[in-house]
């Protein structure tokens, strides 16, 4: 494949391109009649593979318009000062957005768990998966060990709100084409204010470096088995309960409580052991992890709908199902999230089942 093969909607940007990257070309090794498409994400970014000497690289293209990649730059260099495998930046046109890097291969932790045609199948994880978890909880550690204030965005209420905020204007009403009564609104935004006060005020001062994607979709795995870290540009400082929730329920699947309560007691323990501040009571840090879960599978319900309905994406709504029942399994569970679930089965058109646990 070559540069004129590969779509591009705007042919200036196909010619900037071209003209980029015949100017790297030389200093990099980089062979341009290898160039082919890597991958999209659910931002405006594409990814290209091109072979070069002593191996591969992935070229990032990301119009400046719509993408800003000093977040992805600044965050690249905080993992890889963590120890952690992140790609390395080897060329950067800022101006035009066009960015050289290195290549962490083309496995997902995902792929090796199962193919995304058999995930749905796995019954039980196996003493493989559990390795492969255990992996990426060590990685998750190193990298909030290297936590400092004041370096990246603060996860604060703002943001928590307009997160939430997602879920009521593109799940609600423009994907399921629901107008909230009054009732229904207060009921909702009854249950905001509870998830942020517990996502805000849990665990005290258990502030960490958040990935915000931290699943394994995202975590590349080399020839050697070594685990390294994508898409990590949204990086933000914030609840130390975030991104085990993201890893242990995952937008592409879910494994039975079992297995997320084992991988997440043991994360606990090692985070414990390295003096992260989790706590000295698992149940309390579980139930933080729950509600910090609760605000993150209605955020990305929000976010997969206006995926499809803005930005024509319409894969991501598959998923949406399993989001759903992620949040109901969660407010099943505690009694002050009943009105939330009895709302959610409305929403949804489910007859709702009560049989709280807290």
């Amino acid at each position: 494949m070559t540069t004129s093969s590969i779509i591009w909607a705007d042919p200036a940007r196909a010619a900037a391109f071209a003209s980029w990257l015949t100017s790297v070309a030389p200093q990099h090794g980089l062979q341009v009649d290898t160039l082919r498409l890597a991958s999209a994400d659910a931002s405006f970014r594409r990814y290209f593979r091109i072979d070069a000497a002593g191996g591969s690289r992935i070229i990032m293209d990301a119009p400046p318009a719509q993408e800003d990649c000093q977040p992805f730059v600044k965050v690249a260099g905080l993992m890889q000062d963590a120890g952690l495998n992140a790609p390395r930046v080897l060329a950067w046109d800022q101006p035009q957005g066009f960015m050289l890097l290195s290549d962490l291969g083309a496995q997902t932790m995902l792929d090796s768990i199962a193919p995304a045609s058999a995930v749905d199948a796995i019954s039980q994880p196996t003493a493989g998966h559990h390795a492969l978890y255990m992996n990426a909880v060590d990685a998750l550690i190193r990298w909030q060990l290297a936590s400092r204030p004041d370096v990246l965005p603060a996860y604060d209420e703002a943001l928590l709100t307009r997160e939430l905020a997602l879920f009521p204007d593109w799940y609600v009403a423009k994907h399921r084409g629901i107008s909230l009564s009054a009732s229904q609104r207060d009921t909702l935004d009854k249950a905001f204010a509870q998830i942020k006060a517990s996502n805000l005020q849990s665990l005290g001062d258990a502030r960490v470096y958040v990935h915000r994607d931290f699943m394994p979709r995202n975590l590349m795995l080399d020839s050697q088995g070594e685990l390294g870290v994508l898409d990590f540009q949204d990086a933000v400082y914030g609840p130390i309960s975030y991104d085990i929730a993201s890893l242990m329920r995952d937008a592409f699947l879910s494994w039975d409580e079992e297995f997320v309560l084992d991988i997440t007691v043991r994360y606990w323990q090692k985070a414990r052991k390295a003096g992260l501040p989790v706590g000295d009571d698992f149940g309390e840090f579980y139930r933080a992890v729950e509600w910090m879960g609760l605000q993150r599978h209605l955020k990305v319900l929000g976010i997969f709908a206006r995926l499809t309905l803005r930005d024509g994406k319409p894969n991501y709504l598959a998923d949406t199902p399993r989001f759903i029942k992620y949040a109901r399994s969660t407010c099943a569970r505690y009694r002050q999230l009943g009105p939330l679930m009895v709302l959610l089965d409305e929403i949804e058109g489910n007859e709702t089942r009560v049989g709280y646990t807290f």
